[in-house]
């Protein structure tokens, strides 16, 4: 529905998960030309001056990298002080125990012998060595030294971490029934029917229970894959075989390749011969090579872990070919494999160092920070919440669109149409200079570029 893509593009446009996955020509200082590129020099007289001489993404990245060294260079303290006080105590509590032991065996040659001088005088010989060894204040010094390093160090995690992470937050308008929905959404998603009925029931989402019936079906095909039970799964397949056939999934052949490799090995040739020429054979027109294997199987009967086909019996089959049934499954339901809410929570983990970090910078200034409609900054986020290739202009710092979609010079640089326009003066004969390298240009032969 609108409302649920509407929802999920919180990864995507508050926080700019994907701002510049392509640029042109990489990072730009801020400089007055456009009316866009003047909204964004006017973020100087916002953020401290510190920062209107340079880029607000590079000083987040190195105020992120020096608070990083240096919560490292004070953790390397602790551990080195660590070291050399327990470095000397050892070598004191060794020296120590020498002396003891040499004086228990004086007393014993004197327990021993005719002669019966005084004991203490022995037990006092023995303390002063002690004392000249390892003085008390000795000791004392060395572990005053790592007790204020240990001190100093939890200070400076709490400094470093701060774990108020609310002055990052922004106003969203969420609609609670779309909340509602992906929550139960997930609940199902990952298994847990007993909880995601109680949410329904408590939150009176009564409509959010429509996926429940799906993916309980699913997690049932799952579980009997688990025990080596591939008839759900295959009846599952044969059902959806046009579906499976329009995604370019080959996924019914695996699972019949699993299964005759399962009969060979259990109930013999014979048996695994004759599923081969009922479920096998329709797929030898465009799986050739694939179907000769398993049948030069056949000759192995009995002895295939000693054969060339031997990898057909890895256990790294059944759970690539489960995690393929659940990809494929979900794709045919319209959903994701994995959970919307579990990415957004991950994405934002990600992206909050240089949110906060982002706020510091803006102090006293939280009006701006709520009603900002783009970040000064993209913030960047692993390939894995990368979901589909975005655009952004690198002299207007909009976002693509059909109607103002990305264009490529003639001297390789891309900026957006609209960008193109304004440089030209809407003068489509008048060549103008790339923002970025010395080349003159003509609108005519810009090129429209497609991801």
């Amino acid at each position: 529905s609108p409302e649920y893509k509407k929802t999920r593009s919180v990864v995507t446009e508050p926080y700019g998960a994907f701002h510049g996955t392509v640029r042109a020509a990489g990072v730009h200082r801020f400089t007055a030309g456009s009316s866009r590129r003047r909204r964004h020099s006017d973020l100087r007289t916002i953020i401290d001056p510190i920062v209107a001489g340079t880029q607000i993404k590079e000083y987040i990245q190195i105020c992120l990298a020096m608070e990083l060294n240096t919560i490292k260079d004070a953790f390397d303290r602790v551990t080195k002080k660590q070291k050399l006080s327990s470095s000397k105590s050892q070598e004191v509590i060794e020296q120590l125990g020498h002396e003891i032991e040499q004086a228990v065996s004086t007393l014993q040659l004197v327990h021993d012998s005719i002669s019966q001088p005084d004991h203490r005088l022995i037990l006092a010989e023995l303390k002063t060595k002690l004392n000249e060894i390892a003085p008390l204040s000795q000791l004392e010094a060395t572990q005053k030294e790592l007790n204020i390093a240990l001190s100093k160090y939890p200070k400076l995690l709490e400094k470093s971490f701060n774990p108020d992470i609310s002055k990052a937050y922004r106003n969203v308008d969420f609609d609670s029934h779309t909340i509602n929905q992906i929550i139960a959404n997930h609940l199902y998603c990952e298994g847990l029917f007993d909880l995601g009925d109680c949410f329904i029931n408590e939150a009176n989402e009564t409509e959010a229970s429509a996926m429940r019936i799906p993916f309980l079906e699913m997690y049932q095909i799952l579980d009997a894959v688990k025990s080596k039970n591939l008839d759900p799964a295959l009846n599952w397949a044969d059902i959806n075989r046009d579906k499976l056939k329009q995604n370019g999934s080959n996924l019914k052949l695996k699972l019949h390749r699993m299964q005759f490799v399962e009969i060979l090995q259990n109930r013999g040739r014979d048996e695994a011969l004759n599923y081969a020429r009922t479920f096998l054979a329709p797929f030898a027109s465009d799986h050739m090579a694939e179907v000769q294997k398993l049948m030069a199987c056949l000759l192995w009967a009995g002895k295939l872990d000693s054969s060339p086909y031997s990898e057909l019996l890895s256990l790294s089959h059944w759970d690539k070919l489960a995690e393929e049934l659940n990809q494929q499954f979900c794709n045919i339901l319209g959903q994701s494999c994995q959970s919307p809410l579990r990415v957004t929570v991950a994405a934002g983990i990600q992206g909050l160092p240089t949110l906060l970090k982002l706020m510091n910078v803006m102090t006293g200034k939280k009006q701006e920070w709520q009603t900002m409609k783009q970040l000064p900054v993209p913030v960047d986020l692993d390939r894995e919440f990368q979901f589909h290739s975005i655009f952004v202009c690198p002299v207007s710092r909009d976002q693509a669109s059909e109607e103002n979609p990305p264009m490529l010079l003639s001297c390789g640089h891309v900026l957006c149409k609209q960008s193109i326009t304004k440089l030209s003066k809407n003068n489509s004969t008048r060549p103008f200079k790339c923002p970025y390298c010395p080349s003159e240009v003509e609108v005519s032969k810009c090129r429209q570029l497609y991801f």
